[in-house]
């Protein structure tokens, strides 16, 4: 063994020296009877761990966990520092004002509460511009708004929505491909849902904005009846659910009606959202291709038209990247701000009747998607709130909702900084992403002022094998017993392969990859004393296309996982919110996202600045190729 690496410290770097290296990933692309014939080798003792040990040295990842000296402490979940807006403020130990033209809600209150403050907050509705009018664009998506405006005016009512929702997803065989949309559905169960809201209404007493919208779950989190089964053939026959997740609970309460599990990559262990066991999701506006994971289900339901919103999780992506690829508005919210009781990591670790380490998880979230950045900020009104163990650990600041409808929100929106990263910011798959991108921050400038600042962040490799082993770790350790006691053979091929991977993490690489993040959360705090947001694409690549080999048997790219999670990992690794606002189309009329990473606790600032570039792009929005319209008035 030769010479350790040494790493100077994070605080005595000195950024001139840093370099952008293009990331460059050594593995097999694999699918069909190769892959399947790979898993079996790499699950041979011996002989597969010396295959994955040579792939780990060929991505330098032995070298950074094993062969390197790193100065700093472990942080083994994120751990935020007093937030600070300059350094002016920092060196004078002057704690910033709360940011202008916000609402703070009451994140113990009642989730009707904080729906009905978020409602406040949005421009002034106007239903002539939605349902009447010469000017009515040639394609929109209905809001939330919208359908609580035609249930009161009585133009429709939920259970005829229903009936509608029904008929779309029977007539699609949602379970079957092409268009295996959700893995649990019951009409029954959403006909009861829709009476009782349809009820309310002819009452006079619909709970909140929210009730009689219609919402898919994905299958990582608990929402009664229905199984929960991580997209598996088998987790709901070792694991019952009893009652519905925190945040659908909250959701439930607002009287949400909720369609269903909505498909996802199995467990979690992938971006395409690829899935041999249920069919994988089609993207609406391209069948032949993926809408992105592993959120796959909930994306191409909101994209389609066939929910106002749905709720997914996010601890590598999972909604971010299928809301860029599907050409919608997916929120990571800041670690701790929701809390994740029946989620998945949650409620795989809870099987055994104890609470680990992964039991908590220290890099996902659950948060909402939608096709608008308004609804996004309902779903996350109702959802917010830290467990009681988070508010100890985590001290949240007070959640804040952005006032869009201020006059202050010009002036706000003046003052922003926004941190843009070159290099990295290029160096996508094609540059229709980078140029549709960097269209929409010059127009921020010309039309609101904001400014671009050149940043650099360093350490990008780092980053990235520190939140493999982290999340690596964590499911492993969820779903180790459960494979050890034979359930593994039943696992897709890539969530094998995964899984062989994940196990050669030793004790000192986990140690090692929370040194790198304290390193990381550094660099980032730094910058985030100089500016407001970070902006860079979603997704290195937009919506790759389906081998038709990987239907049956899966996929393992490595090289399509990398593009796709190429600008995505700070917020999980480092807790921080991110949002995901669609901002165009590439050459082959494919969406391109533009994700805003904000300090944390600071989902109002994203917000705010998400809903105006969502403004700015609204004329250029298209309608996908699959598209279902509810609210039909023609």
């Amino acid at each position: 063994m030769g010479k350790k690496r040494v790493m100077v410290p994070a605080k005595e770097l000195e950024l001139s020296t840093v370099k952008y290296e293009k990331e460059t990933i050594q593995a097999p692309h694999l699918t069909g009877s190769i892959l399947k014939l790979f898993v079996r080798i790499i699950e041979i003792p011996i002989i597969g761990s010396l295959i994955i040990s040579f792939m780990k040295k060929e991505n330098n990842m032995v070298e950074m966990l094993q062969n390197t000296e790193i100065p700093e402490k472990p942080m083994f979940k994120p751990e935020f520092p007093p937030q600070v807006r300059n350094l002016a403020d920092c060196l004078c130990d002057i704690k910033p004002e709360a940011e202008p033209s916000v609402v703070i809600v009451d994140e113990e209150g009642k989730p009707t509460d904080r729906v009905e403050s978020a409602l406040k907050c949005l421009p002034h509705y106007d239903p002539a511009s939605c349902w009447s009018g010469d000017t009515l664009p040639s394609f929109r998506y209905w809001k939330i708004r919208d359908f609580a405006y035609a249930y009161l005016s009585k133009l429709v009512t939920p259970s005829k929505i229903a009936e509608q929702i029904i008929t779309l997803v029977e007539g699609c065989k949602y379970h079957k491909a092409p268009t295996p949309l959700l893995i649990s559905f019951d009409a029954e169960d959403i006909r009861k849902q829709a009476a009782a809201s349809t009820q309310r209404f002819k009452e006079g007493n619909p709970l909140s904005i929210l009730d009689g919208i219609f919402m898919a779950i994905k299958d990582d989190i608990d929402c009664c009846p229905h199984p929960t089964k991580g997209a598996s053939t088998w987790m709901h026959e070792v694991r019952s659910v009893e009652k519905d997740a925190v945040s659908v609970s909250r959701l439930r309460s607002c009287g949400v009606i909720f369609i269903g599990k909505a498909n996802m990559h199995e467990f979690g262990m992938g971006t395409t959202g690829n899935n041999p066991n249920y069919g994988t999701t089609r993207n609406p506006y391209a069948h032949e291709r993926y809408t992105g994971g592993s959120s796959s289900g909930p994306a191409a339901i909101v994209a389609s038209g066939l929910c106002s919103a749905a709720l997914g999780t996010d601890g590598g992506g999972s909604i971010r990247i299928p809301s860029s690829l599907c050409g919608v508005v997916g929120l990571k919210t800041t670690y701790g701000r929701t809390n994740m009781g029946g989620t998945k990591f949650i409620v795989f670790a809870m099987i055994y009747l104890r609470r680990s380490l992964c039991g908590s998880g220290t890099v996902e979230i659950a948060g909402p998607i939608a096709s608008t950045v308004e609804d996004v900020i309902l779903v996350y009104a109702a959802i917010l709130g830290s467990s009681p163990e988070d508010r100890i650990s985590l001290k949240p600041s007070p959640p804040c909702l952005p006032i869009l409808s201020s006059l202050e929100n010009v002036n706000i929106l003046g003052s922003l900084q926004l941190g843009k990263y070159t290099e990295w910011f290029n160096d996508v798959h094609s540059t229709d992403i980078s140029d549709v991108c960097e269209d929409v921050l010059n127009l921020l400038s010309k039309s609101h002022g904001c400014k671009t600042i050149e940043i650099v962040i360093p350490e990008l490799h780092e980053m990235r094998i520190a939140h493999l082993v982290s999340i690596g770790s964590e499911s492993l350790c969820s779903l180790n017993p459960d494979i050890e006691d034979g359930k593994g053979v039943k696992l897709n091929c890539d969530t094998r392969t995964c899984m062989a991977l994940f196990r050669t993490f030793t004790a000192s690489d986990y140690v090692a990859a929370q040194c790198l993040r304290r390193r990381i959360m550094h660099y980032h705090m730094e910058i985030f004393k100089k500016v407001d947001v970070i902006v860079t694409p979603t997704t290195g690549m937009t919506a790759p296309k389906i081998p038709p080999s990987a239907l049956e048997t899966g996929e393992s790219n490595m090289q399509v996982s990398g593009y796709l999670m190429r600008f995505i990992l700070a917020a999980n690794l480092l807790g921080l919110p991110a949002i995901t606002v669609p901002v165009g189309y590439d050459k082959q009329g494919l969406p391109i996202g533009l994700q805003l990473i904000g300090r944390p606790w600071g989902e109002a600032t994203i917000l705010r600045l998400a809903s105006v570039i969502e403004e700015l792009c609204a004329e250029s929005r298209r309608k996908p190729a699959s598209f279902h319209d509810l609210l039909k008035t023609k």
